[in-house]
């Protein structure tokens, strides 16, 4: 959905405004001293956004000024996407030289974005959010604390708030981050509330009267301006200032109803009538008041300081003060009770002739107008899922009766849909099932009995129903019930309907993938890519490389998963900027696949490519695919309590039900444990999944989606010594594998591990020696790197007898194995790098240095350097002695 301009405008700074030097140099004090936030919370009336304007005003004369972006919220903004597009375009209308991209739904990644980008920009800016009091949404306020947090030295945040914000207040204040500006500093001091009274009011009060006038309302900005309008015409200021008195509620209340009764008829009118209006423009009010001259209204009322706010340059669009507009809506519906929903009906045909869909939405529900509402509501339901704001169409479909859904069944699938996606699958399938019948219904003389119009949404319905249907199978797990969906999404598709093939496709893809039948999966995704490329959907076209790499690489086919992702990334190089959204997770697939080949500096480079990319160029469902890559570098780096991290964020970012969990992230989280040491927690794991660590384990079918959960039980049974048991799992293992064709190379690799923690290095050699024929033309090597000390001497035991000989010296000599588990190898201060553990390995051998540089690709220089950081951290001063330390440290 397109951003709202005026919600972007800077408050312009009105004429009658009094100046306030002391809250201005405490506001420029935040600036100068570098602090990250400024909020400015009070109740309504207080005159936050007049200083606010005043404020830039003084800033934008300031050498050099800060770029100000502004942002004025409201109630529909309490949506992740919505809130991030509107953010990102005041950013971008604030300094044209970012261009940060409008977002998905996922704000982390967006807000690194524009974080990377400001750090790097040329420009200060200085972001306020005003109203901020309408964000709720948790994800929203967890994103600005992540924004707080990483806040760069050239943005400055602002909240203007009627209540304080859900964000960590506290801990700012305490850290001297904050500067806060409350009702009892906004308050008019007497010397101010006079200048206001008598200097801009034009009122001729004595002091006496501005002292009790001011007492009275406590400095309360809003009630002395109606005060002051009030006492424009009248002769005994000083009974009237004494005949008030109460709180702020019964003060504005009375004070409104004086200015009222003081307007013109027609003024009268016109301010009840254009109350409903968030925003008022000059044609706007001739369509909600069935008369013409608004605009002319609107400067008077703005010259006349009657509560109307300009929100652009050219005074174009308004706003009534909030209390204001409160009051007067009060009382327009307690005068004429029916007039607030013809006015919000006439209110929503002007948006909707102006092109305006969200207001148009809102001002029909406002009116209980549900039959317009909801037919606004299937014209926008695919601009609204284009930009990925479910959370507004959740919302607007919420507010429909059930009766007015069941009349329109396109609104019925959508709703399904938006049930799916925010997890509440009991309620998808009734909807569905409603909407059919809708669908089906017949008048008497065989017209269709529904209300959705016809068009592109409503013929290929049908498709969409069954889609859904396997969507929520795949959900559930249901891969028997997703291929039937999906098999029929197929028969009733189209030739031409290339999305609805082509989604159809893809679950029966998924069906595959989930069922084990990994050549079929590769194929239904191949036939997938193409109908998303024949219906010119590239972006969803590029995001199948991610499904196909998978079923590659548990086929072992490592080479050919690489040269599907390096064949996408530049085909998604190709379409310019922004970079189509599967950008990001592509660079992740790669980086995961470059960690197992061994390449560590363009793994991590591949997942700094796609952070930096934001969540433009990241699909919601693959977000948490980063965390679990970035676990598994810090898992060869040996940092396994950083992975351990990791794989929490990751699992706190994992969404359910879009693609099988063939690898799922707590059988990750046991894999550490195991490789900790910490079996008692490995052992919780497998007790929480139904696996077996006794005599007799897993009892079930070995199927495809628990294969990942039992290679790590058999894992965790040889890290207990558990062998026979062990074994035995593997070979069942080893024969569903080789049924299913699917790599055997880590079955087989296991099998030697557990032979050879038993002692039977001979037995152990035979699974080796298949495991390591199979991963060698595929370049494998964390696979063997990060089982530590086991593998270290199979190894060696492999080396001298001539297995694999160039593949055993390349693991040997370019990983890090090790005499311990990973994690575990060093109880160094400063531990070695990567680059020095290689460098110190191969000094323990006979090479000299120069043949040490030229096996590492490096120069001479270059090793002296390596070398004598070595030297510091083994506390040595000789090569013959880093041999021996880092011997004593397992680093050989």
């Amino acid at each position: 959905m397109p951003v709202l301009q005026t919600k972007l405008f800077i408050p312009r700074l009105r004429p009658h405004t009094v100046p306030r030097p002391r809250l201005i140099e405490k506001l420029n004090e935040a600036l100068r001293s570098g602090r990250k936030l400024t909020l400015v919370a009070a109740p309504a009336g207080f005159g936050k956004t007049t200083l606010l304007s005043e404020w830039i005003t003084d800033v934008q004369h300031q050498d050099p000024f800060p770029k100000v972006a502004w942002l004025s919220l409201d109630e529909g903004d309490n949506d992740p996407s919505r809130f991030l597009a509107c953010l990102l375009g005041a950013v971008n209308r604030a300094d044209a030289t970012l261009g940060v991209e409008a977002p998905s739904d996922q704000p982390i990644g967006t807000l690194t974005t524009l974080i990377n980008e400001v750090s790097q920009g040329s420009h200060h800016i200085l972001l306020v959010l005003d109203d901020f009091q309408f964000i709720e949404d948790p994800s929203i306020l967890g994103a600005l604390v992540f924004l707080l947090d990483h806040l760069p030295p050239k943005l400055h945040l602002v909240i203007v708030s009627r209540s304080d914000p859900l964000l960590p207040v506290a801990r700012l204040r305490a850290g001297g981050e904050l500067t806060e500006l409350r009702a009892a500093d906004l308050r008019f001091t007497p010397h101010e509330a006079a200048t206001f009274l008598n200097q801009m009011m034009h009122l001729d009060l004595s002091a006496a009267d501005i002292t009790a006038l001011e007492a009275r309302t406590e400095g309360w900005i809003a009630g002395l301006q109606l005060a002051a309008l009030s006492l424009r015409e009248r002769t005994d200021a000083t009974g009237f200032i004494q005949g008030f008195t109460g709180s702020n509620r019964f003060v504005i209340d009375y004070l409104v109803e004086e200015v009222l009764h003081r307007q013109p008829t027609r003024i009268r009118d016109f301010l009840l009538h254009t109350a409903i209006l968030d925003r008022l423009s000059g044609p706007l009010c001739d369509a909600v008041t069935e008369r013409s001259g608004s605009s002319e209204i609107l400067a008077s009322l703005e010259r006349d300081n009657v509560f109307v706010v300009p929100l652009d340059d050219r005074r174009q669009w308004y706003r009534y003060h909030h209390l204001f507009a409160d009051v007067l809506r009060a009382r327009l519906a307690a005068d004429d009770p029916a007039g607030p929903a013809r006015l919000h009906t006439l209110a929503s045909a002007w948006h909707e002739h102006n092109g305006l869909a969200e207001d148009a939405v809102a001002h029909a529900l406002a009116a209980a107008d549900f039959d317009r509402a909801a037919r606004l509501i299937e014209l926008a339901v695919p601009l609204v899922r284009q930009s990925r704001q479910d959370a507004t169409l959740l919302r607007w479909l919420t507010l429909l009766p059930e009766d007015t859904i069941a009349r329109r069944p396109v609104l019925g699938v959508y709703y399904a849909w938006s049930s799916l996606v925010s997890g509440d699958l009991l309620t998808v399938e009734s909807r569905l099932v409603d909407a059919e019948h809708a669908l089906a219904a017949t008048t008497a003389d065989g017209a269709p009995a529904h209300d959705s119009a016809p068009g592109e949404e409503l013929r290929t319905l049908p498709v969409t129903i069954a889609v859904y249907r396997a969507a929520l199978a795949q959900a559930r797990g249901d891969v028997g019930a997703m291929k039937v969906h999906a098999g029929r999404a197929l028969d009733l598709s189209r030739p031409g309907d290339h999305l609805g093939r082509g989604a159809a496709a893809g679950f029966l893809g998924l069906a595959s993938w989930a069922a084990g039948d990994l050549d079929g999966g590769v194929r239904a995704f191949g036939e997938v890519r193409t109908s998303l490329r024949l219906a010119g959907n590239l972006a969803d076209a590029l995001a199948t490389t991610i499904p196909t790499a998978d079923m590659l690489l548990s086929q072992g086919r490592l080479r050919e998963a690489r040269r599907a992702y390096e064949q996408a990334l530049q085909l998604a190089g190709e379409q310019g900027d922004p970079p189509p959204q599967s950008t990001g997770d592509l660079h992740i697939g790669l980086g995961e696949l470059l960690r197992e080949l061994g390449d560590l500096p363009a793994a991590a480079g591949h997942l700094a490519a796609s952070e930096a990319l934001g969540d433009q160029a990241n699909s919601r469902e693959n977000r948490y695919r980063w965390f679990v890559a970035m676990a598994r570098i810090r898992q060869t780096e040996g940092d396994l309590d950083a992975s351990i991290d990791l794989l929490g964020k990751a699992e706190r970012h994992y969404l359910r039900g879009f693609f099988p969990e063939v690898r799922p992230i707590p059988a990750m989280t046991a894999r550490v444990r195991i490789a900790q040491g910490r079996l008692d927690e490995a052992g919780a794991w497998a007790d929480e999944r139904g696996l077996s660590a006794g005599a007799e384990p897993v009892a079930e079918d070995l199927t495809y989606l628990r294969e990942f959960d039992h290679l790590t039980l058999a894992r965790l049974l040889i890290a207990q010594q558990k062998t026979p048991e062990a074994l035995r799992l593997l070979e069942r293992l080893l024969d569903a594998a080789e049924t299913g064709c699917r790599s055997t190379t880590e079955i087989l690799m296991l099998q030697a591990l557990a032979h050879g923690s038993h002692g039977d290095t001979a037995l152990a050699l035979t699974p080796l020696a298949r495991s390591l024929a199979q991963a060698e033309p595929e370049g494998y090597l964390r696979l063997f790197a990060d089982e530590g000390a086991g593998m270290a001497a199979l190894l060696r035991e492999a080396s001298t007898r001539g297995i694999a000989p160039d593949y055993v010296r390349r693991l040997q000599r370019d990983t890090r194995l090790t005499a311990g588990r990973p994690g575990s190898i060093q109880t160094l201060a400063d531990p070695l790098s990567e680059r020095e553990v290689q460098v110190v390995r191969l000094l323990a051998s006979d090479l000299s240095g120069p043949d040490i540089a030229r096996e590492l690709y490096i120069s001479v220089n270059t090793l002296r350097t390596h070398t004598k950081h070595i030297f510091a951290k083994l506390d040595v001063k000789s090569r013959p002695a880093a041999v021996s330390r880092a011997e004593a440290l397992g680093l050989l």
